[in-house]
């Protein structure tokens, strides 16, 4: 067995436009995510996030899996066009219902809810007025913030501010693979400024009106760059500059790297980063969540033919890499996820052993962490999901070593708790370690989950990664 420290906290997680539906229920407005998976094309098979797994509807139903798997933590999102419709304005009371049954079911069978105020999901209406390249967003944001604080704030005791504001950056403006579509460097570019800014604008509202003791964080899906050779640094610190230290200078050290600034200097002057942003940016925090799926191999490209883009992110005719034109990102050796990424937990422990290293006084939470798997219900009606057991030991003992290396870990989320609206997958990609039917929401138990249970109630893991035997 391999035991976790006291107090370790267990959880797992989904987002507000994955799971919920009700689309347009209850004077929920649209968001971009809405918009974008509307657009014929966009989205594989054509899946919309209209119904996606029904969690509004079947909220106790999901709270008692939660239940029964023994988390001690649940971390959700909150819809921000459900609780404030165009953005601005009063808030949508039926919205706030919701999360006040959520939060609520969640005390009272003592799970602690972690709220992320952002997953991607911006309310249309603020897009048309354009978006997170614009100013005007950050600040709509901290006044979003502000009233959920004051709304939940008594009862919710960990904040996320953003979820993965790289996603939302690159791959919303730059290569347009999600939401909202625009392929626009220089947006981008201003997009994870303006992030920034909201991320310190909310934690400073949060701090105004939330209870004194909660715990402020935000969530990251920092990429473990490395390079193919030694004569491959720079490849791998433009990557970082751009992935990485874009978000980590300003909201840990108060400024942007100056290597990032140069490397993109033929896309954009940085004028729209004003006297104090930065500052405003860097506001203490008392956690710094971590998701993270799989390394990033890359490598000086010298021109020519044949410059592969397996980054995992570079679906489209547009490169969310800006700044790294140089750079090739290289397909590395399987085994592979659904997803084409490769399990490579050895990045995990590295990337947490960096983090200690560059910030030791920022104590860090796994947020997201799993895989997807083309999963099968046996004629038996069991889901044997054993590379899935397989990826979450692996990486469960990839967190256990940085620990024991002087990492500290404080909890671990597994995404996700429901297979649901992967974005531009669709139902395509399954991730969860509960099993949603399409055509009836059936949920039903893989045993991954099994598995997740026992590990939670013995707070260590087994010896072996054997899947637990389904005894309901």
């Amino acid at each position: 067995m391999t035991a976790f420290p006291e107090n370790f906290l267990w959880g797992t997680a989904t987002a507000a436009y994955q799971v919920e539906g009700a689309w347009a229920e209850d004077g929920r407005g649209p968001s971009i995510w809405d918009t974008f998976s509307h657009t014929p094309g966009l989205v594989a098979g054509g899946d919309t996030g209209d119904a996606a797994c029904d969690h509004y509807h079947r909220l106790d139903e999901d709270l008692g899996i939660l239940t029964a798997l023994g988390v001690g933590a649940y971390r959700f999102s909150i819809s921000w066009p459900r609780v404030r419709p165009g953005g601005r304005g009063p808030l949508n009371q039926a919205g706030v219902d919701f999360y006040d049954r959520l939060i609520d079911g969640l005390l009272a069978r003592d799970i602690a809810p972690v709220a992320t105020l952002y997953h991607w999901d911006l309310p249309q209406e603020l897009e048309e007025a354009g978006g997170w390249p614009e100013r005007d967003t950050a600040l709509r944001f901290a006044e979003y913030a502000h009233l959920m604080g004051e709304r939940f704030g008594d009862r919710v005791r960990t904040w996320i501010t953003l979820n993965e504001p790289w996603c939302s950056a690159y791959l919303g403006y730059a290569s347009g693979v999600h939401a909202p579509a625009r392929t626009e460097p220089a947006a981008a570019l201003a997009a994870v400024h303006h992030l920034n800014l909201g991320h310190g604008l909310a934690v400073q509202a949060l701090r105004a009106v939330a209870d004194p003791a909660a715990q402020l964080s935000v969530t990251l899906n920092l990429h473990h760059v490395r390079g193919v050779s030694e004569g491959d640094a720079d490849a791998v610190r433009r990557v970082d500059a751009v992935a990485n230290r874009a978000f980590l200078g300003p909201m840990l050290e108060g400024a942007y790297p100056d290597d990032l600034i140069a490397d993109t200097a033929s896309v954009t002057d940085w004028s729209f980063v004003r006297d104090g942003d930065t500052a405003t940016a860097c506001q203490p925090l008392d956690m710094l969540g971590v998701n993270y799926y799989n390394p990033t191999l890359v490598r000086q490209w010298g021109g020519g033919g044949g410059r592969q883009s397996a980054d995992g992110h570079q679906d489209g005719t547009a490169s969310p890499w800006i700044g790294c034109e140089d750079v090739e990102f290289v397909r590395q050796p399987g085994p592979y996820t659904e997803m084409g990424w490769n399990i490579d937990e050895s990045g995990l422990t590295e990337l947490l052993l960096r983090l200690r290293r560059d910030h030791p006084d920022t104590p860090l939470m796994i947020t997201e962490n799993g895989a997807a798997f083309a999963d099968a219900v046996d004629a038996d009606g069991r889901v044997r999901d054993e590379r899935r057991v397989d990826y979450l030991h692996r990486h469960l003992s990839a967190v256990a070593e940085a620990i024991e290396a002087g990492a500290d870990v404080r909890g671990y989320f597994v995404w996700s708790l429901m297979d649901n609206f992967e974005w531009a997958h669709g139902y395509a990609k399954r991730f969860g370690i509960v099993r949603v039917d399409r055509d009836t929401m059936e949920r039903t138990w893989k045993d991954s989950a099994f598995w997740y249970r026992d590990v939670v109630a013995a707070n260590a893991l087994p010896a072996a990664s054997a899947a637990a035997g389904h005894d309901g």
